[in-house]
């Protein structure tokens, strides 16, 4: 969301035991203080036995000089900044079941993040998944996580229309102690020209705020400022939404903490305050018909972060945008 680090990668399907080793001291220090929450190895290479994937990154330490002279990569073993891992699953149709991708996690060495490595890795297994034949990929991540939501939304074209509540039960990791494992659930229809674009080399540039605002957008809960030096409030009273065909309102903006992460470690009960506002939010608008389908940060001083709702009835969301 905001200026890339410039760094140089190479990507891998990992299969190996040495390799999976690697991807738990990675994950340990993504989520630390939660050993149960580590994937185990025996996990991770079934999974890859067995039309799942597994794909690392790995920091490419040539230095500029060889870059540019295109040497091979030495054999020194290079550092694992990120990986994604999921598995073959099924989702159901009024025809049957079929078959998808279920991405379980992808993680991000703290030092690499805003770098596009979690990008590239979703690249990488949007075309790995293709390839097997599949047209759909499924996670969940936290609704409130700016960052995941401007990735998985704006930059992959990823959609939601689902809220699960306390997902994943009391989590004791350092990132999701304290706060309700509420959880997005996202649909990655990979063949669609919606995340075809989003994925080429010529995607469009994302919308701003102004862009929606200047066209009528409504912000359902437009934030309250706090105390000094206090985080911005939920909305008091949230703008009641109650979509008509006379009336419109194809199109809706709902805030979010800029920064959760932050905000659940300075103020923890104002992080939950937001957890239970956002909560009935949601799940009014998926409700009455809307997806989310896009996602909007603004920068500077105060930043803050909205998500788009879109009603279903207006746009074919799935399988042409």
């Amino acid at each position: 969301m905001t200026g890339k680090r410039k760094v140089s990668w190479n990507l891998k399907i990992l299969e190996t035991p040495e390799e999976m080793v690697e991807v738990q001291a990675l994950q340990r220090l993504v989520w630390p203080n939660s050993e149960t929450d580590v994937i185990p190895l025996h996990v991770l290479i079934t999974a890859a036995q067995n039309g799942g994937l597994v794909i690392g990154a790995y920091l490419d330490t040539r230095s500029e000089k060889e870059l540019a002279q295109k040497q091979p990569h030495d054999q020194v073993a290079s550092p694992l900044i990120g990986f994604v891992w999921g598995f073959t699953g099924l989702y159901y149709t009024p025809d049957g079941p079929r078959a998808k991708h279920c991405s379980n996690d992808l993680g991000v060495h703290p030092d690499y993040r805003n770098s596009g490595v979690g990008f590239a890795l979703k690249r990488a297994q949007w075309q790995m998944v293709r390839h097997q034949g599949l047209d759909l990929i499924t996670w969940t991540y936290d609704p409130l996580l700016s960052r995941n939501a401007y990735l998985n939304i704006t930059r992959l074209g990823a959609v939601c229309c689902r809220y699960q509540q306390d997902h994943y039960g009391e989590m004791k990791d350092g990132l999701n102690s304290g706060i309700p494992s509420d959880r997005l659930l996202v649909d990655w229809w990979v063949n669609t020209q919606r995340v075809q674009r989003r994925l080429s080399r010529r995607a469009r540039q994302p919308l701003n705020l102004m862009h929606f605002l200047s066209a009528g957008t409504q912000i359902v809960n437009p934030s309250r400022a706090g105390k000094a030096d206090t985080a911005p409030l939920p909305a008091d009273k949230p703008i009641e939404v109650k979509r008509d065909q006379e009336n419109g309102g194809d199109i809706l903006l709902v805030e979010i903490p800029a920064d959760f992460q932050a905000l659940k470690i300075s103020e923890p009960q104002l992080a939950l305050e937001w957890r239970l506002h956002t909560r009935s939010l949601f799940e009014n608008l998926f409700q009455q018909g809307y997806w989310v389908t896009d996602f909007v940060y603004t920068t500077g001083e105060d930043p803050r972060s909205f998500y788009v709702f879109t009603h279903g009835e207006s746009t074919l969301l799935t399988k042409q945008r």
